[in-house]
């Protein structure tokens, strides 16, 4: 809960304008968010009690700027309230800050690393991560952890992120057909969760075992058909044999 005291006459989320009408100026703003949550909406399905907005308006005062970052993510929130969706983020209505904001870097603006910084600091933001793929010799990926008001930089290329169960990392695969690096939500012995595509490959592989396993109990099967066949046919042909010798075979058992 947020130790705000908004007024109550403040206009909902329905009377603010939803956006901040500037565009995002590279596509990796929208695909990198856009794996991440397509892969919560895996992992987290039975989940109701969470938010991950992706270029979408947050807006703490009624007098201030807007904030848009390219995809946060809210825990105790309600994941939707009717067949409407959210047009906004709407602090004094939601009641809840978002706890990880991410920002990825455009070709235009450095400000993730300066003004937005300090701006989700000021926040409360408990978590902010930055991802530039264009950096050489600092890390792509940066995560700054809140505390005792300040942003601490987490070391590593994955992060275990304990108050919302995830962590977070990059590395390279394929996405929308395309190889390179992406950011990957992780469990807490830092296995990487499957995105939508490799979790239909990986479901299609299984039952493809599973149909070839079928098939050979099944050819099993009817080769052990065939030979107790076979065994009764030779039975048969014994117990004729004794017959011709005068022997009932019926009297051997």
């Amino acid at each position: 809960m947020l130790d705000y005291n908004f007024p109550k006459h403040w206009p909902s989320a329905d009377e603010l304008p939803d956006s901040d009408e500037t565009p995002v100026d590279n596509e990796l703003q929208e695909l990198i968010p856009g794996l991440l949550k397509a892969i919560l909406l895996i992992i987290w399905a039975e989940r109701m009690d969470w938010f991950f907005g992706i270029d979408m308006a947050i807006y703490h005062h009624l007098k201030k700027p807007v904030i848009v970052p390219d995809a946060f993510l809210s825990l105790g929130v309600r994941r939707f309230y009717d067949e409407e969706l959210r047009p906004s983020y709407v602090l004094w209505e939601e009641k809840v800050m978002p706890t990880f904001v991410l920002e990825v870097v455009s070709p235009t603006s450095r400000k993730e690393y300066t003004a937005k910084l300090e701006e989700y600091q000021r926040l409360g933001v408990l978590y902010y991560v930055i991802y530039s793929s264009r950096r050489r010799r600092k890390p792509r990926l940066e995560v700054y952890k809140l505390v005792n008001g300040s942003y601490d930089l987490q070391p590593g290329n994955l992060v275990w992120m304990p108050e919302i169960g995830l962590g977070i990392g990059c590395e390279r695969g394929n996405y929308s057909g395309v190889t390179r690096e992406w950011l990957y939500w992780y469990d807490a012995d830092g296995k990487r969760y499957l995105t939508p595509e490799e979790q239909l490959k990986e479901s299609a592989q299984r039952l493809q075992q599973e149909f070839q396993r079928a098939q050979q109990e099944a050819q099993r099967a009817q080769q052990e058909s065939q030979r107790a066949q076979q065994e009764s046919q030779r039975a048969d042909r014994l117990a004729e044999r004794l017959r011709e010798l005068g022997i009932d075979p019926d009297n051997l058992t």
